[in-house]
């Protein structure tokens, strides 16, 4: 554990969820009873994650039938983000293209039959809904005025059956045909930190961020000014972290270490 014996002073923890708490269908070891100790001990804690395929229900459902006591107001997921984006901008008429059931975190997109202009076409992980159909028809709108808003942009995550694209390529590969810029809306957006942050009323300084991708979780964090603390579970790959010239503020095993740290 690099910073072994060094105590983090620290009120909060913001902590990813897929690849810390658990690993495809499995909880990571200890890790249910470290968040019941942070709990007990006073630590705020947020849950953030940038899972686009699972509604925040269906995070915390998912993650109380693993023995985890989190309740779904904890969870912060990019679509938070992007339906408070929208409301600041008063502008509504959105396309999502996602997997699973991440819509019931929105309001009502537009439909085939509504053919007026979008403000927006929003991206998430959407799995084999990624077809030639569905990024054209997201190509053509953007080219026709929308704004891309990316719920998140990662390379990649670490499914059940082993690494396996996220939304980042096709968001790039739709910047790159459209000749826009995506505006991010998870990690590592500053605001979707903020957006925690405030609801933990806590200052940066004052939180730590566990995460298991060096340049999403922890390079993201520390741009803002919260502590990075890097778990060697889930996407975790050595030869990534030493290139990646990211210096977390600590290194543990599994968030089961994070015990030592308080």
């Amino acid at each position: 554990m690099t910073g072994a014996g060094k105590r983090l002073n620290v009120k909060g923890f913001l902590i990813d969820i897929d690849g810390v708490l658990y690993v495809g269908d499995r909880a990571v070891e200890g890790a249910s009873r470290t968040i019941d100790t942070l709990h007990e001990q006073g630590f705020a804690c947020r849950f953030v994650s940038n899972t686009t395929r699972k509604s925040r229900g269906t995070i915390a459902a998912r993650l109380s039938s693993m023995g985890f006591d989190i309740p779904e107001r904890d969870i912060f997921t990019p679509p938070l983000a992007a339906v408070a984006y929208m409301n600041h901008t008063g502008r509504h008429r959105f396309e999502l293209l996602t997997t699973g059931d991440v819509f019931k975190d929105f309001p009502p997109p537009c439909t085939d039959a509504d053919t007026a202009p979008r403000d927006y076409v929003i991206i998430g992980d959407a799995g084999d809904q990624f077809t030639y159909e569905h990024l054209n028809r997201a190509f053509r709108q953007i080219i026709a005025g929308a704004e891309l808003l990316a719920l998140e942009r990662d390379r990649y995550w670490m499914a059940g059956d082993g690494l396996a694209l996220s939304a980042g390529p096709f968001v790039a590969a739709l910047e790159f045909a459209t000749g826009t810029v995506a505006n991010v809306m998870g990690k590592p957006s500053p605001a979707f930190f903020r957006l925690a942050l405030e609801d933990m009323h806590l200052a940066a300084a004052e939180v730590a961020m566990v995460g298991d991708d060096i340049l999403t979780d922890i390079s993201g964090a520390q741009e803002f000014g919260i502590k990075g603390i890097l778990v060697r579970t889930g996407k975790y790959r050595k030869e990534v972290v030493d290139k990646s010239g990211v210096h977390p503020s600590r290194i543990i095993g599994s968030v089961a270490d994070l015990g030592d740290l308080i």
